[in-house]
């Protein structure tokens, strides 16, 4: 691709490199210059223009770009995505129904490495969408690209996004009481919202005791193609209550702990082919947290087992919950101040 200023004379069939207005008129860049636009251009005193100009190999942006998201999305359907109509050298990808992102990363990774002008941005790997919401964008930064990087990039990555959706169209949760715990109404909404935005139904809600027996019991009767679970009082231990009633019930459970924060203390198991979720306390909560992430895979039927649980360390401190009774940071100089001096006295 040539660019740069020509003579008005020699404009006519290029792309007009930056907006002009003349006469009141606006001739906005990306605009292929054809002999009437040239013509009112000269007419309004118009001598030179910044264009590009496509060499023998080069290609339109926007035919690039139209060729590098069916590469990408050879069965927009089966993939779940809706791929926009090319537009100043961009498609888009978006999701047509609740789910997690698959992306082969790798391939990804050579796609934007082909060339400078090339690329794709993204949402993270398995992050979780609602209909309508973009995936990823594809774009041609130049106003054109050599066929032969287009055709190599598109090799590098076929088939490489897709949307994965719910399997499963239940849930049932079990909530354990304690005298004096917290509330129940506002974790139970929170959570109820969270099935919901998966497409699934809350098929039921099961309080009882915060002890062994009740819960293995109303483990073993909550309706629901996933269970649930949020306890009174957090589970701190792999033997603790909830991890105890599972097994009672004759589940199993094959992971405690998780390295994000909010989020440490989920647990995660089954019960023959139901999956189990002990969600952590900040799941009372609507803000994002690791139970997130775990219930919006199993929910696709995305396997999660512990050691997929143990790399999501790295990018899994999230964003800081002002309610949390005990913050992670350290509390302020003078409130340590006013309690050494409280001591003291």
């Amino acid at each position: 691709m040539k660019f740069g200023p020509v003579p008005i004379s020699e404009a006519e069939g290029s792309i007009l490199a930056h907006s002009v207005t003349a006469d009141g008129t606006k001739f906005r860049k990306g605009q292929v210059l054809g002999a009437e636009e040239v013509a009112a251009l000269r007419a309004a005193g118009t001598n030179e223009l910044v264009v590009a100009r496509l060499e023998e190999g080069d290609l339109h942006e926007d035919e690039a770009a139209a060729q590098l998201a069916t590469a990408l999305v050879p069965d927009a359907q089966a993939a779940g995505l809706r791929v926009t109509q090319p537009f100043t050298g961009r498609v888009n990808l978006i999701a047509d129904a609740p789910g997690v992102v698959r992306l082969d990363v790798e391939a990804l990774h050579r796609f934007n490495a082909i060339h400078p002008m090339i690329t794709v941005a993204t949402v993270p790997a398995f992050q979780q969408v609602g209909p309508g919401a973009m995936v990823a964008t594809i774009k041609i930064i130049s106003y054109s690209v050599p066929q032969a990087d287009v055709a190599r990039a598109a090799a590098t990555a076929p088939a490489a996004l897709r949307l994965t959706r719910p399997i499963y169209g239940s849930a049932g949760l079990v909530v354990t009481d304690i005298p004096g715990g917290p509330d129940n109404t506002k974790g139970i909404a929170a959570i109820t919202a969270r099935v919901e935005s998966l497409g699934m139904d809350m098929a039921e809600v099961i309080t009882v005791p915060h002890e062994t027996p009740a819960l293995a019991q109303a483990l073993g009767r909550v309706k629901g193609d996933i269970a649930l679970i949020l306890t009174g009082s957090a589970t701190s231990d792999l033997h603790d209550t909830a991890p105890e009633a599972v097994r009672r019930a004759g589940g199993a459970v094959d992971r405690f702990g998780m390295p994000v924060d909010p989020g440490n203390l989920l647990f995660i198991g089954q019960m023959g082919l139901r999956p189990v979720i002990g969600l952590p306390g900040c799941a009372r909560s609507p803000a994002l947290n690791g139970a997130d992430w775990v219930l919006s895979r199993v929910a696709c039927g995305v396997e999660v087992t512990s050691a997929d649980i143990s790399v999501m360390g790295v990018g899994g401190l999230l964003k800081e919950i002002p309610t949390r009774p005990q913050p992670r940071g350290l509390r302020p100089a003078k409130a340590s101040q006013r309690e050494a001096a409280g001591q003291k006295s």
